[in-house]
């Protein structure tokens, strides 16, 4: 019976899934734009990353402790970005891409314009969906993170950074937009980079926040689809015709 059960649940979860990423293809397909069904990554033991960590200490006043036979770090080395797992890889950005799809499983999807859907939006905090894009010769991560913030009052961040330099992140603008029963938001910025630290952009709220009155809105049965764009910017796009 247990063994029925098992299996029963997992075909279930199968059936949702082909469900959900069928119904967000007949929704979207007519606007030629890519689907990928992104499913959470849910903790209950959050293990902040380093950056995180850093950060607190600095704004608490703290100063790491000093050991003189400690290794001087690598300012070139970039930590995990998978808040969610206590995952202590580091490495230089050009294998990023590689540690994120081969240890962590996140898809990667390639297209001008793709649609993220994220499941589940009814999960507790903290819970993120992420996804590497594809685009003009780059790579971007899309990070959303449903976060409590202040207690009891969680809140929906998302947020897109560039697998690159803080230079070249300011050659693009991304663009997230919402779009269900004739209501439309929109986010425009330009990204950030990975060598940045996700939870420093979502602390100051240089992201997409929305409150949970406002995810339900835009949500269709427990998912959230978040429309991505990504251009060049106007200045780059004026140097380079120069």
């Amino acid at each position: 019976m247990l063994f029925f059960t098992q299996c029963f649940g997992a075909v279930l979860d199968l059936i949702h899934l082909r469900f959900q990423h069928y119904k967000a293809k007949r929704v979207f397909s007519a606007a030629g734009q890519l689907v990928c069904v992104v499913n959470p990554t849910h903790s209950l033991k959050y293990a902040p990353t380093r950056c995180a960590a850093a950060q607190a200490s600095t704004e608490q006043g703290l100063l790491p402790p000093c050991h003189h036979h400690e290794a001087v770090h690598d300012p070139q080395l970039v930590p995990c970005t998978c808040p969610l797992f206590s995952c202590p890889w580091e490495g230089h950005l050009e294998v990023v891409v590689s540690h994120l799809r081969q240890t962590h499983r996140i898809n990667i999807l390639q297209g001008a314009e793709i649609v993220f859907l994220a499941t589940d939006m009814h999960l507790p905090a903290p819970t993120d969906w992420i996804i590497m894009h594809s685009c003009l010769g780059h790579q971007f991560l899309l990070v959303l993170r449903k976060q409590e913030k202040y207690e009891g009052h969680p809140q929906f961040f998302a947020t897109m950074m560039l697998i690159g330099t803080p230079s070249q992140a300011n050659n693009f603008t991304y663009r997230l937009e919402l779009n269900r029963n004739q209501r439309r938001l929109k986010w425009e910025a330009t990204p950030r980079s990975v060598l940045e630290c996700v939870d420093s952009v979502i602390s100051d709220g240089d992201c997409l926040v929305l409150n949970t009155s406002l995810a339900q809105l835009f949500s269709d049965n427990g998912s959230l689809a978040i429309g991505i764009a990504i251009t060049t910017s106007k200045v780059h796009s004026a140097e380079a015709e120069m």
